[in-house]
């Protein structure tokens, strides 16, 4: 090991070892307490020299599996898949059809309440402060490893009007959902911005606090009103994002243009 201080030096050894192959995607690595015996100093050097991997990214702690090493792969998400006229007609959604393409296992962990709008969701709606919104909140999971913190927002009629007012997750997606009961949505407005984690973020991702996301707001609407405003936090240096614009045989011709690169893990930049 290099010189500098042990937890330092510790971090060095792992990084070498992830690199190497030693340890793989999805490996659990030693515990606090087996790392510090193997490498005869104290529990918290040797957490210390763990959340030094943590800040870059190169692992995750879970609170049932310990510290597990984290897929390098860039995943990347076309974000107007969702309403391209020929969509296949499936029961999954839009998280479970990017990651069953880029052969990966899709998880979830979902909730939903009825909660008074805050000033900026009610802003994003066009509904009154303090009246009663959908939340629907999903953390999603890819291998087992956080990937995004994804929280939505609808107006409280129109879920209660669709069905998407459910306590469970909607296996083909609450876009599908609305238009199936009369709500199609037509426009959408994206914002993203990358900035630093917050305390909250980092536990739910699994990072460290200060690692960069992009934080990502799509506004939806169909002819006559919001339909929705959901956020979407994810890891900046895992995820890339792309939009498709245009007609069908334009789109056809970049994919075909772009072959073995229009895929995950591929960067064009």
């Amino acid at each position: 090991m290099a010189d500098g201080p042990t937890y330092h030096r510790i971090a060095d050894l792992l990084r070498e070892e992830i690199r190497s192959g030693k340890w793989n995607p999805g490996d659990r690595l030693p515990s606090h307490t087996e790392l510090a015996e193997q490498m005869q100093v104290s529990i918290t050097t040797a957490r210390n020299a763990v959340q030094v991997l943590v800040a870059e990214n190169l692992v995750y702690t879970a609170t049932s599996r310990g510290t597990i090493v984290r897929n390098q792969e860039v995943l990347e998400s076309v974000m107007t898949d969702h309403i391209r006229p020929d969509r296949p007609k499936t029961p999954h959604d839009i998280f479970e059809e990017i990651a069953r393409r880029a052969d990966r296992v899709p998880s979830k962990e979902f909730s939903a309440r009825m909660e008074p709008a805050t000033a900026q969701v009610a802003l994003w709606l066009g509904v009154p402060e303090d009246s009663w919104v959908l939340a629907r909140t999903v953390v999603q999971y890819l291998d087992n490893e956080p990937w995004s913190w994804e929280v939505s927002f609808y107006p409280r009629d129109l879920a209660e009007a669709t069905g998407i007012d459910s306590p469970h997750d909607i296996p083909e997606g609450t876009t599908r959902r609305m238009a199936d009961r009369g709500h199609p949505e037509t426009a959408h407005r994206d914002t993203l911005v990358a900035r630093p984690a917050s305390a909250e973020e980092a536990i739910v991702l699994g990072v460290a606090t200060g690692t960069i996301l992009l934080d990502h707001l799509r506004i939806g609407a169909d002819r006559t009103r919001v339909t929705r405003a959901t956020r979407q936090r994810s890891i900046a240096t895992r995820n890339r994002l792309a939009y498709e614009l245009g007609d069908a045989e334009g789109t056809a011709v970049i994919r075909q243009t772009l072959g073995d690169s229009y895929r995950p893990g591929i960067s064009l930049l």
